[in-house]
């Protein structure tokens, strides 16, 4: 009787519960707010069939995600409920000598029934759905390939940083967090300098730019911002999707631009251009640096919090545990830490949104192809059926960037520049 009115079992059920709830009603309402008729800033850019393809592409892709996650939540409910930890602990004790090697193999044993019950899933948004709009060009050999590298990533990358943190733990009694917190932030900026050139590669080819008026203009832009960079690359995305997009990888002189193929396929060299000088705002407005010193603080506020939560009896007895553990306490604090980090998440999502006003201003200011700019925004809307109408509430807890509309309502409203299209 005393598992069943356990504090930390309620909290954790109306946590997951709660969670999926919200997501359907958020989801439902998006899905209603689709609007049947083409906004105005829209027409000549789709047509009716296209626009209601876009529309239900939403649908299928809304659906599809509340059914996958519905059953990945009552999994995990059943999971713990049957004592499913419990017999991952025993098999990880028997398995092994020492705290570290028992963490490292009960929280891999546990990846991996969550990567296999996910594996489905995956299967079925690349092959069913992205192949039903035209979007994929994922082969079974690159799908699979992919998955395995990301396994090994996981042990790899994974393995060592939990392994740490067991260790610091185990080793620095009330001050462990803070070691913690300094560990994962180095390792963290270590693998943000390295990912471009040894993690990125793995699944993507970077080749450079050719010379030609697009890399010229790129470089002369660069160069008028006092932007440093390591180079322009182009990243072949269409061994995977059609769909389109750019970004920026790495910090200072190793700073490296990335144009997936597929946009270069379909805009102009004032629209690339516009889009990277976007991007480039990000960095000269210190966005990134802001986002990762957000991330840091969040991170040792995680760890602090964490540190009361070690070995916490009542916390194990919500999952059925006969012994207590760094490793488990580790892994039974995620879910707890859930709510806490849905509120730092909308918060960190206001901040992008308004991020990515003062990029989009940047871009306009400091290129000044206004129309150009608000050109490629839509195209990139309409090659990736971009959803036109969010719900406020959908993007208010989940956008990183706001509605396209809003974007091209605050990019006509900025002053005009020389140089600028009529």
């Amino acid at each position: 009787m005393e598992f069943f009115v356990n504090l930390y079992l309620f909290i954790i059920l109306f946590v997951l519960i709660g969670e999926y709830i919200l997501d359907v009603v958020v989801n439902i309402l998006n899905v209603h707010a689709a609007s049947p008729f083409l906004p105005s800033e829209f027409e000549g850019y789709y047509d009716a069939e296209k626009y209601r393809k876009s529309q239900a592409y939403l649908r299928d892709n809304t659906f599809f995600g509340l059914a996958k996650e519905g059953l990945i939540t009552t999994a995990v409910v059943v999971f713990m409920l049957a004592g499913g930890f419990q017999y991952v602990d025993n098999l990880a004790r028997r398995w092994t000598q020492g705290s570290i090697e028992a963490g490292l193999v009960f929280a891999g044993l546990l990846v991996l029934f969550s990567q296999v019950l996910s594996l489905p899933f995956s299967a079925y948004r690349t092959f069913v759905i992205e192949e039903k709009y035209g979007f994929n060009r994922t082969t079974l050999k690159t799908f699979f390939t992919d998955i395995l590298k990301s396994w090994v990533l996981i042990v790899v990358l994974g393995g060592f940083v939990f392994a740490c943190v067991i260790w610091f733990f185990e080793s620095f009694g009330f001050f462990a967090w803070l070691y913690c917190w300094i560990g994962t932030t180095l390792f963290q900026l270590f693998i943000v300098f390295i990912a471009p050139v040894t993690i990125m590669p793995l699944f993507n080819r970077f080749i450079p730019l050719e010379d030609g008026e697009l890399k010229t203009s790129i470089e002369e832009y660069a160069r008028s911002q006092k932007f440093k960079m390591k180079g322009v690359f182009k990243m072949d995305a269409s061994r995977r999707s059609s769909k389109s997009n750019a970004f920026f990888a790495g910090f200072g002189r190793f700073r490296r631009i990335a144009l997936f193929d597929t946009l270069i396929e379909k805009h102009s060299v004032d629209e690339l251009v516009s889009v990277l000088a976007h991007e480039i705002g990000h960095y000269k407005k210190k966005h990134v640096l802001k986002g990762i010193i957000l991330s840091i603080l969040t991170t040792g506020f995680m760890f602090f919090i964490l540190s009361f939560f070690i070995g916490n009896r009542g916390l194990f007895d919500a999952f059925r545990m006969k012994e207590t553990s760094v490793y488990a306490s580790l892994v039974f604090f995620g879910f707890l830490f859930t709510p806490i980090n849905f509120i730092f998440s909308i918060f960190s999502h206001v901040l992008s949104r308004k991020y990515e006003y003062e990029a989009d201003a940047f871009a306009v200011e400091t290129y000044g192809r206004k129309d150009a700019f608000i050109e490629a925004l839509k195209k990139l809307s309409v090659d990736n059926l971009s959803n036109l109408t969010p719900h406020r509430l959908k993007v208010f807890i989940e956008y990183t960037h706001p509605p396209v509309l809003k974007r091209i309502e605050s990019i006509r409203s900025l002053s005009r520049k020389p140089g600028e299209g009529s």
